[in-house]
């Protein structure tokens, strides 16, 4: 079987009677012929189905068209987080839109994700990299800038600018949260983190412990988890046997939320059930249950009884619009340094509504 003629970029200019050195010129945007002819030429090309061989565009622009994606965590972390898997698929659209592919490379740790960077740099694998999960004294950004990979940050921002950065308001949101438990009268609260060392986990529990003194809390308390489901879990059972036993948890995602609320359940109906579980008024479940709020949303929040207030914001567009300030890095196009984006709402659902007093709004 003889196989379909691919188009060149040769059968383009006889198409059109011009040199196929034009046409070269026109289809990568590159100065020499005239914005009509370069219209000309991508509107022939595309109707005779040409595609550019990404291996010769390599060769020819010193391009891989390639963009790197490191994120230090195992696999199978990775695929309980729902955020991240959306984050992931807004990267892709924006970046295919511009015949970008992505290299996903997970690193098991800091120092393999440092190897990652240096090799990709040696054999010239990658025009750039999105960097996660900004650290305490990260050396990543150093080491891109001096590596010469040109690189965005989901987060941050970066404090040495070496990297622009586009960023959540995470104040702003557990300011929401916190007001809310209020107006349901909670103001025993804890709030179960996840990494003590990377930056947005330590600006969400500086926000918390802040806020926590700015509206008086009877009772607040930060602890750190690792995203451990399991410690979160038996961490919030034991505190429901404490003198202060909280009538109000925060946690940092869905999963630990969803962990720990089947734990408090299985409490309920044990033979010996904790203090905090107990209500003098008679309420049962779930209205003895103290309020749940995750800081990330999915379908786990839905999924569950009683269903989770959670935080909702679009991880497909914070992907989108990070892989279009990279673009614009790989263009050579100015950026600013850092920005912050996307308001997340709270979306309030069963889990602060059962066994509160007065009305509460669908999201805020």
């Amino acid at each position: 079987m003889v196989p379909p003629h691919r188009v060149s970029l040769k059968d383009v200019a006889d198409e059109l009677g011009i040199s196929q050195t034009a046409v070269s010129f026109a289809v990568n945007d590159k100065p020499g012929v005239s914005e009509e002819t370069k219209r000309k030429v991508k509107e022939t090309a595309e109707r005779m189905g040409w595609s550019p061989v990404y291996a010769a565009q390599a060769l020819s622009s010193s391009r891989t068209m390639t963009v790197g994606f490191v994120p230090s965590r195992s696999g199978g972390n990775l695929q309980t987080e729902s955020f991240m898997l959306h984050f992931m698929a807004g990267l892709h659209d924006s970046l295919s839109r511009k015949g970008y592919g992505i290299l996903y490379r997970p690193a098991q740790s800091l120092q393999e994700e440092l190897s990652i960077y240096r090799d990709w740099s040696k054999r010239k694998r990658v025009d750039g990299v999105v960097l996660v999960d900004l650290r305490s004294d990260d050396p990543r950004p150093q080491l891109l800038n001096e590596l010469g990979i040109p690189a965005v940050l989901a987060g941050g921002p970066d404090p040495r600018a070496l990297v622009p950065s586009l960023s959540i308001d995470d104040s702003g949101t557990m300011d929401r949260i916190l007001c809310h438990l209020i107006d349901v009268n909670r103001t025993r609260i804890a709030y179960f983190s996840g990494d003590r060392d990377l930056d947005y986990s330590k600006m969400r529990a500086a926000a918390f412990n802040e806020l926590s003194t700015k509206y008086a809390l009877e009772f607040s308390a930060v602890s750190y988890t690792n995203f451990d489901c399991e410690a979160a879990a038996a961490q919030t059972c034991s505190m429901m046997n404490g003198k202060f036993a909280p009538n109000a948890f925060i946690y940092e995602n869905e999963t630990m939320a969803a962990a720990s609320l089947r734990a408090l359940e299985r409490l309920t109906f044990s033979d010996e059930v904790p203090a905090g579980l107990q209500n003098p008024d008679g309420r049962t479940f779930p209205d003895n249950l103290p309020a749940i709020v995750s800081f990330e949303d999915s379908f786990i929040c839905t999924a569950t009884y009683p269903s989770i207030t959670a935080v909702h914001r679009d991880p497909g567009e914070y992907g989108k619009r990070v892989a279009k300030l990279l673009i614009k890095r790989l263009a050579g196009e100015p950026v600013s340094g850092s920005r912050r984006i996307l308001q997340p709402k709270l979306v309030v659902r069963e889990s602060t509504t059962n066994g509160s007093d007065g009305a509460v709004p669908a999201e805020s």
